[in-house]
């Protein structure tokens, strides 16, 4: 029986921590390939990560990235997932329709609570901390028109002491990050 080869674009702004994590949980792997990473930054430690594994790179400014081009662009790879993997820009109505229930994005707290518009990164552990949490985790959501909205495919927690700060927590969240954004990718795609 032939495997079949199934195609993941990462989109990503920063340095690429979950990007690596991903892209080592498969790098054995012969069914999974990333021809593309899209990011919109064009210091974004992601570049690195995807000249090491010879991944081609696609730097979008706002407007490429809000045109229908970009349809085409992503089309020509033929993607089965789009994997956003700590891509600050909320992706447009046309892309989310083009690739229904093909978008899936991780963020750094149980949602819905501390989701929304500017919740991202250090804005999300400190707001966590602030608000004196006993817990914290990950959720991985389908992507949809709303930020962080979209149907929940994963939540896992992680404890905190009163003593943790937001970097504390940042580096609790990203562990489990690390941990389980690769299996939901693998249990989405086969």
């Amino acid at each position: 029986m032939e495997q079949t080869l199934k195609k993941i674009i990462l989109f990503a702004s920063g340095g690429g921590s979950n990007a690596n994590a991903i892209v080592k949980a498969f790098q054995d792997n012969p069914r999974i390939e990333f021809p593309l990473i899209l990011t919109n930054n064009p210091k974004a430690g992601v570049i690195g990560l995807a000249q090491t594994f010879a991944i081609d790179v696609l730097l979008v400014d706002k407007a490429h990235f809000n045109s229908a081009i970009l349809v085409d662009t992503l089309d020509m790879h033929q993607p089965d997932l789009l994997v956003l993997a700590g891509f600050l820009w909320k992706i447009p109505s046309h892309l989310i329709a083009h690739y229904p229930n093909k978008i899936i994005n991780i963020h750094p707290a149980l949602l819905p609570a501390y989701g929304g518009k500017g919740m991202y990164g250090h804005h999300v552990h400190e707001a966590v901390v602030a608000n004196n949490e006993t817990e914290s985790g990950i959720t991985i959501h389908m992507v949809n028109e709303h930020y962080d909205e979209g149907t929940i495919l994963l939540q896992k927690k992680v404890a905190l002491l009163p003593t943790d700060d937001a970097q504390t927590v940042a580096s609790k969240v990203l562990e489990l990050e690390h941990l389980w954004y690769a299996k939901v990718i693998d249990s989405i795609l086969f």
